[in-house]
This record gives structure tokens, sequence and C-alpha cells, in this order.
């Protein structure tokens, strides 16, 4: 699978915590947050008749954006920086900001082995040839300022189709080359790069003790046989339980948890994890009110270890779309066989079952169906009206798959206005592709982001034994709130069969309540952290209801 890299860079504001943060985030969707396959974007000041062909007739998208210049490429083999950051004010602020971005670029050419890039008096971006009777641009510099704080950056061509470019006038400029570092003869890998940006990133950003920094990368290589069947191609399959272990295992070797370092299926688990079974009267008849609506709920499907607690209390997580997930995810029960049809009465009845237990909050959560074009967003927003509908007073979360990230579905489900839009992270940047090969910690971000740019509340959650660190949690949870999370959740993972991921370790009690500590002085308005936490677990509390 073809990676557009990109790295973004962030000082987080405030006077607790201003490390640099660093992020490679591997492969995203442009319009999303970092994901560059083949696409074309117009910066603001750009003239359409600069692009030459219909960009769907070479593989690319169209992309309107906010920053400055004019048409450029983005695609595999390119690497696309993002420095977030804090402008200083003055008449001068914004040109120093692109002078600085050009010199970080200059700095990292050289120490990859192409001395002499320089800037080209009168043309934004980083340059080699100068001098020469041909000039040719290595590095686009695109920026935008909206309140003291930079967006957009720079894209540096380390080895992509530089044949992409001829299909637009780059940047406008119709008399000159563009160039990569392949094409200069410099044989470096994307890896080698963006170590040699986030070095010069450092010293330029990095403050006063740049041992601080903050860097946390997804993974380097991804292999096209790890991600389920739809993701793939929009075909049938099946996830193969029996298929996915030996797969998940070398994922996670690659990032660096060792075959053989989890615990044993069958060790005894600590005192602070064992669960008493509750089956008494108000667990059977929710029970009974779900078979006879034939609904679904995740507690169930997920083996949740909270089940008797939030039964017995009269609180369930509804699961719509089916009981079949188009994704495998290593650390999750649900049947992933091939999906049935949606049942279109199946809003109705979740609104009729939250009536009958006369439910003050209702969380529903939803499969992955990237069967369907829109992820299956219409059936969530149609269950939020229907909930309304039957039950106006009561406060509606939704728990979402990303739904591909794609805009429109997305806009689909926030429209419906849920009280509360929960979709999680799941784990740290480095085990997201080992945990799940399916999904992307940018578009996960990019999701909750978006979510929050609506003016919803926001949720996200981590599941934590997977073979993470503590550093690993807290820079998981900064970008949590970078991008605006209200709410978090913190819980151990239990692994449900063999098939699945070994746990790695058990996190303490004492350890979840150090992270609920980091969390609120991060900002978030409620942390929930405990070993037997799960997203909608005290789901009304943490919301005040």
């Amino acid at each position: 699978m073809a990676l557009a890299p990109a790295v973004a860079a962030s000082t987080e504001p405030g006077a607790r915590d201003t490390r640099l943060r660093v992020r490679w985030l591997g492969e995203a969707r442009y319009r999303v947050l970092l994901e560059h396959p083949h696409v074309y974007t117009l910066g603001v000041r750009a003239r359409i008749e600069h692009v030459l062909v219909p960009p769907a007739s070479v593989g690319a998208e169209l992309v309107r954006t906010d920053r400055g210049g004019d048409v450029t490429y983005h695609g595999p083999g390119q690497l696309v920086g993002y420095p977030i950051l804090d402008v200083p004010p003055g008449p001068n602020a914004i040109p120093n900001h692109v002078a600085a971005i050009e010199q970080l670029v200059i700095d990292a050419l050289a120490d990859v082995g192409l001395p002499g890039a320089s800037r080209l008096p009168g043309y934004p971006g980083v340059w080699v040839g100068v001098g020469t009777d041909r000039p040719r641009k290595i590095s686009a510099i695109g920026v935008r300022v909206t309140r003291g704080r930079s967006m957009h950056g720079f894209a540096l061509n380390v080895d992509p189709d530089l044949s992409m470019f001829g299909h637009i006038v780059p940047c406008g400029i119709r008399d000159k080359d563009v160039t990569s570092l392949a094409a200069e003869g410099v044989v470096v890998t994307m890896q080698q790069v963006v170590d040699a940006v986030v070095r010069r990133a450092i010293d330029t950003w990095g403050g006063p003790d740049p041992e601080a920094v903050d860097r946390a990368d997804v993974a380097w290589r991804v292999h096209r046989d790890d991600l389920a069947a739809f993701t793939r191609s929009g075909g049938r399959g099946d996830a193969g339980r029996g298929e996915v272990r030996p797969r998940l295992l070398g994922r996670l070797a690659e990032a660096g948890v060792g075959a053989g370092s989890g615990l044993a299926l069958g060790e005894r688990k600590p005192e602070w994890l064992r669960v008493r079974a509750q089956m008494g009267p108000e667990f059977r008849s929710l029970r009974g009110t779900l078979r006879s609506l034939e609904l679904v709920t995740v507690c169930e499907e997920a083996g949740c270890p909270n089940i008797f607690e939030c039964w017995a209390d009269g609180t369930a997580t509804f699961m719509i779309n089916g009981e079949r997930c188009t994704r495998a995810c290593g650390f999750c029960l649900v049947d992933t066989r091939h999906p049935l049809p949606l049942d279109p009465g199946e809003p109705g009845r979740v609104a009729e079952a939250v009536a009958r237990l006369g439910l003050a909050h209702a969380v529903v959560t939803a499969v992955a169906r990237d069967d369907l074009a829109d992820g299956g967003a219409a059936a969530l927003a149609a269950t939020v009206s229907a909930v309304r509908g039957r039950c106006p007073s009561t406060a509606v979360e939704l728990l979402v798959p990303d739904c591909k990230g794609d805009p429109q579905a997305l806009d689909l489900i926030f429209s419906a206005r849920p009280d509360v839009l929960n979709h999680n992270l799941e784990t740290v940047a480095r085990l997201q592709r080992a945990v799940r090969p399916s999904a992307s910690y940018a578009r996960s971000l990019a999701v909750l982001a978006r979510a929050k740019s609506a003016g919803l509340t926001t949720k996200s959650g981590l599941i934590l034994g997977m073979g993470e660190d503590a550093d690993e949690v807290v820079s998981a949870l900064a970008d949590l709130r970078a991008v605006g999370v209200d709410l978090v959740t913190l819980g151990q993972y239990l692994r449900p069969t063999a098939a699945h991921l070994p746990v790695a370790r058990w996190w303490r009690p004492e350890e979840f309540e150090w992270l609920r500590g980091v969390g609120e002085e991060m900002g978030f308005t409620h942390v929930q952290a405990s070993p037997l936490t799960r997203s909608s677990y005290h789901a009304r509390e943490a919301v005040g209801r």
C-alpha cells in the first residue's frame, strides 16, 4: 500500500506544557487531516486553468484549501509537514514564519546529502540549481495564520511520481521545473528524511529543553494483506479469526512488541479485574426487553466486564447496523463475517427500548460498515432522530466508526446533533496499525476534530495493556486534547480469545488514577479511568446528567 507520508509538529499553548510534539502520521486523506494519496490542492489564489487535465483522469482528487499559493500536487513519496505553532505578532510575522520553514527544509536537505538548496528571490519554497539556467523546485511552502496559530506548511519531494506535476502548472509557475531528492541523485529513505526534518524542527522550535520533545510515530510499513477485505477492495470476505493471529503477532513485532512477551491467556486476573455476576431481576428484565425488540448490545457482543453492573442499573449500549463488522481489530470480539443488509426498522426499535427502559441517557454505537457508501452514517442519524421523537428529554450519545473519514458521511452524523459524539482512538500511535490495521490514528483524530468544529461535545477512549508505555499514553491524551476532545475514557484490555492480541501487562488502579490526574490537568472536562472502564461506562455521569 503506497504511503503518502506526513509529519506534524505543534507546540501546545499554556504554561504547564510547551513541549514540541512531533507526529509521523503515515497515510490519511488530505481533507481529513494528513493523508495524501494523489491529490491536487488549490490555494486561495489558485487559478483553475492551472489544472491542465481532469484530476480523476490521472487518479487524483481536487481539493480547495485555505492556504496561500496556487495549485500543487501531493502524493506518495512526498513528505508533507504541518508546523502548528504560535506565530508571534508583528508586521513581518508571516514572512518570518515562511522563512523559518524554508531554512528548516534547506538544512534538512543538506543533512541527507543535498547541499546547495536555497531560496529563489521572488519565488517561495526551496530550490536547487539557483544561479544556473535551470532552477528546480524541490519543496513548496503554503501557510495560513489564523488567530496567531499557523496552519499548513511544506511539501518536500523525496521520491514522488514527478509526472503528476506535468498535469498542472505547479504553484502557478510555468517556466520552472520541479525536482526531487531521487531525481537529484540522492538515494534516501522517507524515514531518514523525516528524522532529519525532526532534528531541524527541534533546533528551530524545540525551546530551551530539546530533550523534552515528544515524538510519536505510526507504523512505517503497512501491509495490504493486514487490511480487512472491504477496506482493501470493497469485496466480500470473512476476517478469518483463525488466520488473524499470525499476522497480528507479526504486526506487533514490527511495532516493537515481541512475541511471547504477553501474559498467558489463562493467567489469573488481578483482584481488581474480577467481576461478580449479578443476574438479578433488573438484568433479566433488560435482557428480555432487548430480545423482544430484536436488538443487539455491544455489552454482549464485545464481552464487556461491566454488563452486570450496567444492566442492573438499567443501562445498555445499543449496537446498530447489524452485529457483523467489516473490520477485524485485534482486540475486539465482535463478529467479522460478511455483514447482512441494514434493518430499516432498527432505529424505531431502539427508540422503543429507550422508552420502555426510561433511559435519561442512551448510548448508541455501530459496527464498521465499509461495505456501505456512507459507512452506516444514515442509520446512526436516523436512530438519533427516532430516539428524540419518542423520548425528547433523553440525551443521546453516539459512539461512531470513522466512516473511512468521508466528510459527507460524517456531516450527516453531526447534523443529527447527538448530545455526545464519541469516537475511540483505542491505542497509542505506535500500535495503531498492529491493533486496528484498517483504521488510522490521523483519521480518528480528524473525525474528532471535525465533530468539535461542528460544535459537538466530543469523547474518546484508549484501551491499555496492549504494549504501550505511560509516556505514549500521555502523548495520545495530548493529541486528543489538542483536537478539542472533552471527555476521555481509559480502561484495561482483556483478551477475548486466544486468537486476539495478548495482554502485555495489567495496569494497576493507582496508575489509572495517575492518568486521570494527568488528563484533568490537560483540561478534559471528565476523565473516566479505571481497570474496568469502557467507552460507555458511567456515560451519563460523565456529562453531568
